[in-house]
């Protein structure tokens, strides 16, 4: 007749048991996490996010007259959507930086392509959000990190409204005394608190101060070819060197003065 097990020693066998259990449990999510974070890894050595430039040229498939985009928001400050300006099929890339001195910061939609290694590795475990569009964190800039949108496009590319409003002032680009397009300010209609400054551009001549626009319908011009002036941080995510048109939202020059 076998001796009964005293109920201190089945105690700790199972104590050992559970033990055993939890290091294989804590080895597997190691194992788990170490085959997410190299899949990280290969994707950002191959997903092309750090290409040169190469030219502005658009590819032939893109020659014929795009239209105006599809109506697709990219980003809201409060009640205020912005649109996309520029057809889908000519955008390179769309990149957040610092605007100019008193541009406000605006709320991103779709998801941040260039994040952090150890985010990118959370959200691929917890899931997160994986929307469209993908957009850059670009460096430069005074104000804050997403103060001002930049949408690439070849130069040439036209250009339509954000928002829906009227145009408020034209005023030209000059940079080391020489003028590289114009920046055009509109009033949205649902925010007038506010002022839409699309900059960047060569502005359609159709249009002047008291315009109506209206978003993703009014053509307001055509992408400048900035190269000339400056390397563009845009060019680190596309093909080419990097043109874009920049939309801010400043506060309504009026309120300020009041």
């Amino acid at each position: 007749m076998s001796r009964p097990v005293a109920p201190r020693q089945a105690r700790r066998s199972r104590r050992r048991q559970l033990e055993r259990e939890r290091r294989r449990r804590r080895l597997a999510l190691l194992t788990v996490l170490v085959l997410v974070a190299g899949v990280v890894v290969l994707l950002s050595a191959f997903g092309g996010s750090g290409r040169s430039p190469q030219s502005d040229a658009p590819s032939s498939g893109l020659l014929l007259p795009a239209g105006p985009p599809s109506p697709e928001i990219v980003a809201d400050i409060g009640s205020l959507h912005i649109q996309l300006p520029i057809s889908q099929s000519r955008v390179t890339a769309i990149g957040y930086q610092g605007g100019t001195d008193g541009a406000l910061a605006v709320h991103p939609l779709g998801t941040q392509a260039n994040q952090g290694l150890l985010k990118r590795v959370l959200r691929a475990i917890v899931g997160g959000s994986s929307g469209h569009p993908h957009w850059y964190q670009l460096p430069g800039g005074v104000g804050p990190p997403t103060s001002a949108l930049d949408v690439g496009a070849p130069g040439g590319t036209d250009v339509y409204s954000p928002v829906d409003g009227t145009v408020v002032g034209i005023s030209p680009v000059v940079l080391n005394g020489r003028t590289y397009g114009s920046t055009l300010d509109i009033q949205p209609t649902g925010a007038p608190s506010l002022v839409v400054s699309v900059a960047h551009i060569r502005v359609d001549p159709s249009l002047a101060v008291g315009s109506a626009v209206t978003a993703g319908g009014s053509k307001l011009g055509a992408v400048v070819d900035f190269s000339h002036a400056e390397k563009q941080a845009l060019a680190r995510y596309t093909n080419d060197v990097g043109n874009h048109v920049v939309v801010e939202v400043h506060p309504s020059a009026t309120l300020q003065i009041q």
